[in-house]
């Protein structure tokens, strides 16, 4: 029988074998293992030594020692606090999955127990009759991810990430809802009436820039630039900086707002050092308008589509929108296209008129 060093042939009391492998690497704590088949610990030997090598060993010990409750509170203490904009919602991700797996050893994390939580997610209502989307659980899913990935590459509490072996759910074709003359018309008067007073300026920059939510409510004084009329944005989701012309009226209601350099333009009346909270005040907006399905997103949607008709090329529309990847701006093409048939269906009917 071959057995290689490193690996002890032992005897037990009722006259079979097991085999003890021992690791003695410099620099490391040596470690040893019992088997009762010398296959599997030649297997457990080679695997091991070999994540030693590339430092990515993680003694069982330590997940064993460790719960998806304390590397979740760990991660609230230590990371979360960096992530200014999207932190309240990866902390209402991480509630959920708290609760439902944080009893659990990381030792006894698997993929098979994150996808059972993904797919009752799934197949829960949020609104009566509205299912959760695909796009929200995987948010959820890409939460929990960052949590497992720190404690595996930072804390080393794991070997390895096993939500990364989870599939997401298929994300839905691009969304594209964009207002008509009348529905605009509707939503900025139901914003002018709106108890928050801030709601009608965040709803006129959304719609003349293109903005994005996050960008207008962390904007600061210092990112207003009055004299040349610009919005100076810094912290874009796409971690590029870029400029947004301030329109005549936007300008004429923003240039005698109180501000200060490092205030926030639209502080939250409770907290100065947060930005406001137009969720409620938004609902209540669009409801009031009376438009269906329509997101403050989507704000976002009707501005690209305007620009698009009114014959914007799509880099143009990229460089407002502040798209990485044209492909993303070319979802409006249609739009061009659709208003140059109006414009021909016009010529038409005058050149044939009698």
């Amino acid at each position: 029988m071959n057995i290689p060093p490193g690996i002890d042939r032992l005897p037990l009391k009722d006259g079979t074998y097991h085999y003890r492998v021992r690791i003695r690497i410099s620099g490391h704590k040596p470690i040893s293992k019992s088997f009762k088949n010398l296959t599997h610990a030649k297997q457990w030997k080679r695997i091991t030594e070999g994540q030693i090598e590339k430092g990515l060993y993680v003694s069982v010990s330590k997940a064993d020692q460790h719960t998806v409750s304390q590397a979740i509170v760990r991660y609230r203490k230590e990371i979360l606090p960096s992530k200014t904009k999207d932190g309240h919602n990866v902390a209402r991700h991480l509630d959920r999955w708290e609760k439902e797996l944080g009893h659990l050893k990381l030792s006894r994390l698997n993929p098979s127990t994150i996808a059972e939580v993904r797919d009752r997610m799934l197949s829960e209502n949020i609104y009566p009759e509205k299912l959760r989307s695909n796009s929200t659980v995987s948010r959820y899913l890409a939460s929990f991810s960052h949590v497992l990935s720190t404690a595996t590459r930072e804390w080393q509490w794991l070997h390895e990430n096993p939500c990364l072996k989870v599939r997401k759910p298929k994300a839905p074709p691009g969304r594209i809802r964009y207002l008509s003359r009348e529905e605009l018309a509707r939503l900025a008067e139901a914003c002018k009436k709106s108890q928050n007073p801030d709601l009608y300026l965040i709803f006129l920059i959304a719609l003349t820039t293109g903005a994005r939510k996050s960008e207008i409510l962390w904007l600061k004084g210092c990112d207003v630039d009055l004299e040349n009329r610009l919005f100076l944005l810094s912290d874009t989701k796409n971690s590029e900086s870029r400029t947004l012309p301030i329109s005549e009226q936007v300008f004429e209601l923003i240039k005698n707002r109180p501000m200060t350099r490092d205030g926030f333009l639209f502080p939250s009346p409770e907290n100065s050092d947060q930005p406001v909270c137009i969720r409620t005040a938004w609902e209540f907006a669009v409801k009031r308008a009376n438009l269906k399905e329509f997101r403050f997103h989507d704000i976002r949607h009707t501005t690209a589509s305007y620009l698009t008709m009114n014959g914007s090329s799509t880099r143009e529309v990229a460089e407002i929108l502040g798209h990485k990847s044209l492909q993303t701006t070319k979802r409006y093409s249609h739009l061009a296209n659709a208003h140059k048939r109006k414009v021909i269906d016009r010529l038409e009917e005058l050149l044939y008129e009698s």
